[in-house]
């Protein structure tokens, strides 16, 4: 069997992608919104780090961490968010053998993505994926009509104008005949 490495800097600042484990169907997260916010604001509390920037979908999410200076400990933060959001909802989701063996609710998949910042260019470029996602999957037509993303903030210190990333309009060319 082989084993995932993941790069632990510590103070690094990582993109992460995190997923329920059924992608169709419920809308979790969104639904949840408030379980997961108190998740988040738990493990920050007892196990500090920045959140730079967020989006949660349906069934996805997608953030920015910036981790303390000696620390790089960010399996151990999404373990124990996975876990509180869990605990906080009632087990109706169909759970599989292994899952049951490791004591695992079957809501979020096991793994997650990260990638480690590189610089001020990376940076920009997720700071954008992150709030153009909505767009990009359909649920509204400008970012700032989500409502859960780190994009009003953005707005508000002037880093993005208000209508940012507004999906384009398809425009219909007829041609002559």
């Amino acid at each position: 069997m082989r084993t995932y490495k993941r790069a632990r800097i510590p103070g690094a600042t990582y993109f992460f992608t995190v997923n329920l484990a059924e992608r169709h169907g419920e809308a979790l997260l969104t639904q949840h919104i408030h379980v997961l916010r108190a998740a988040f604001q738990d493990v920050m509390q007892k196990h500090p780090f920045t959140l730079v920037a967020i989006v949660v979908l349906p069934e996805h999410l997608h953030c920015i961490w910036r981790l303390p200076p000696e620390d790089s400990d960010f399996p151990m933060r999404w373990r124990l968010i996975k876990a509180d959001f869990s605990r906080a909802l009632a087990q109706t989701e169909p759970i599989s053998a292994s899952r049951v063996r490791k004591g695992e609710r079957g809501i979020w998949q096991r793994r997650y993505w990260e990638h480690v910042l590189r610089d001020e260019l990376d940076l920009q470029r997720h700071l954008d994926y992150i709030h153009y996602n909505p767009v990009k999957h359909g649920y509204v037509e400008r970012a700032s009509e989500w409502p859960h993303s780190s994009f009003q903030r953005y707005v508000e210190r002037g880093y993005y104008p208000e209508n940012w990333a507004a999906a384009l309009d398809v425009i219909d060319l007829k041609l002559d005949e």
